[in-house]
């Protein structure tokens, strides 16, 4: 064994020690990334030298060859990679519905001063004092102006919900767009992937930006992961390429059979697939190429979609579509009920009513401008040329309160149908705040656990860059001792005599 052997095994042990420090800078200069993975230096024994055989009978024993720096490999649990990506689709769905709820009910706006019930009761109290005081001119002017505010507000809901819906509209298409962007991106990132991995080489910074892109997919529609070789020859610790299946609620394949947002072993040429509205005007169905999906999975978009709403939906769901058509159908309806009755009774002049509510160029409810103009037009007597009659006044009141039938129900009122729409809408905010919450604590702490893997810890990388350093400086020494050795082979020996 050469005495130079001692140096080249030094020399050795300096460029590992200095690789690893070199990956802790690395780690500790990413430690606010996002999405980044902290990585290690798989340090090697080199095999001793010589190898052992039958035919070295005259080596009793081997000699080591130091150490070597191998892979730099990314720490990452894949397992709960699979859990936090099945709740953060969980937790996408039951934000986006929490937050969608939570305007629709901050518009209605119920229990409230300001809401349409409390309008309907001021509305209902004056015509009550005017079945009292049927002359009296303040009387009816009152009637009159707070008809116009109940006017006022269904008008208002409607086109806020209308208003609101349509940007809901626009966040469905964003979100399509941002999903599609994804795709695009994980796909060209496996194909950089693809030119890397097969020459011995791990591409972990791409691994890392990969990974957060399928956490932002992940977050838009349920997802699942399968790892694809990318060639015989890439190390056995490479992560490979990525293969994304678009799998339903409970995690497995689409009824119709598994369906791949990026396919890259895919033989038809294209190696991913881009999302789409069925019909480029209208929110409903969702198609992933030419093919529509059947049953989107649960996500933001889905939640999107629902809380919208579209053609063929439940009925009975909480969106702005039902909400929207439950007050549109409570207005007509209402206004429809109160002008017959109104159309039944006698004016101050003992003239038949008239309409009090009609619609104007826009479509908007108002009271009728000729009762605007003359309150004396509100129909309160049931009996002609009796002044003093307030009857009709009074069947005016309980159009709130009676049965009216047709599209609001069997046995509802404008009443009882309005207070079950804002029940129904209650309850399924609360329902998408609870759920949102436990969804989102169940992500946080499956977030938590991955992030105690994989995140960078200033503190264990402290204690790494210190012991890297003290290896470093004993290699060092190591080399300093070995260059003593020499200095006395060449410099000193042989010297005697002379």
């Amino acid at each position: 064994m050469s005495t130079f052997h001692g140096l080249e095994m030094a020399k050795r042990a300096l460029f590992t020690q200095q690789s690893a420090l070199y990956t802790t800078g690395h780690n500790i200069s990413n430690a606010n990334t996002e999405g980044y993975s902290r990585q290690r230096v798989n340090f090697e024994t080199l095999p001793a030298y010589p190898n052992g055989a039958r035919n070295r009978p005259q080596i009793p024993g081997q000699l080591g060859q130091g150490v070597q720096a191998g892979s730099v490999e990314r720490i990452r649990d894949s397992f709960l990679d699979l859990q936090y990506r099945a709740e953060n689709s969980k937790s996408g769905y039951w934000e986006t519905m929490s937050n969608s709820l939570y305007r629709m009910e901050s518009l209605l706006n119920e229990p409230s001063e300001s809401g349409l019930s409390n309008t309907m009761d001021k509305f209902w109290q004056s015509l009550q004092d005017l079945s009292v005081n049927p002359e009296n001119t303040g009387a009816r002017s009152v009637v009159v102006q707070r008809g116009q505010a109940v006017a006022d507000t269904f008008n208002y809901l409607t086109s806020n919900l209308e208003n609101m819906q349509s940007d809901l509209r626009k966040q469905v298409d964003v979100t399509i767009k941002d999903a599609n962007s994804i795709i695009r991106q994980i796909d060209q990132i496996n194909n950089q992937i693809k030119e890397t991995e097969p020459h011995g080489y791990l591409a972990n910074d791409l691994y890392d930006d990969r990974d957060r892109l399928i956490d932002e997919l992940s977050g838009i529609v349920n997802i699942k992961v399968h790892r694809k070789e990318s060639a015989e020859s890439s190390p056995d610790n490479a992560a490979g390429l990525t293969q994304i299946e678009l799998v339903d609620d409970s995690g497995k394949s689409l009824p119709n059979g598994p369906v791949y947002l990026v396919d890259p072993t895919s033989d038809t040429g294209s190696t991913f697939q881009q999302f789409s509205l069925a019909e480029a005007d209208e929110v409903n169905e969702i198609k992933l190429g030419n093919d529509l999906v059947q049953g989107l999975p649960t996500g933001s978009l889905k939640s999107l979609i629902d809380a919208h709403g579209y053609d063929g939906s439940d009925p009975n769901a909480v969106s702005y579509k039902n909400v929207l058509e439950d007050i549109q159908t409570l207005a007509t309806e209402f206004t429809t009920a109160f002008n017959d009755v109104q159309k039944g009774g006698f004016d101050l002049n003992g003239v038949a009513g008239t309409d009090f509510f009609v619609k104007d160029a826009d479509g908007n409810i108002i009271v009728a401008q000729e009762i605007m103009d003359d309150p004396a037009l509100v129909a309160a007597s049931a009996v002609a040329n009796e002044t003093g009659n307030g009857q009709n006044a009074s069947k005016l009141a309980n159009v709130f309160n009676d049965k009216i039938g047709g599209p609001l129900g069997v046995d509802a009122s404008v009443k009882s149908f309005y207070e079950g729409v804002i029940g129904s809408l209650g309850v399924a905010a609360q329902e998408a705040n609870r759920m949102s919450a436990n969804t989102g604590a169940l992500k946080s702490q499956v977030q938590e656990q991955r992030m105690s893997v994989s995140s960078v810890s200033l503190d264990e990388e402290m204690t790494n860059m210190v012991k890297f350093q003290h290896a470093y400086n004993a290699a060092a020494r190591s080399m300093t001792a070995m260059d003593e050795i020499l200095d006395r082979i060449i410099n000193n020996l042989g010297i005697v005599g002379r």
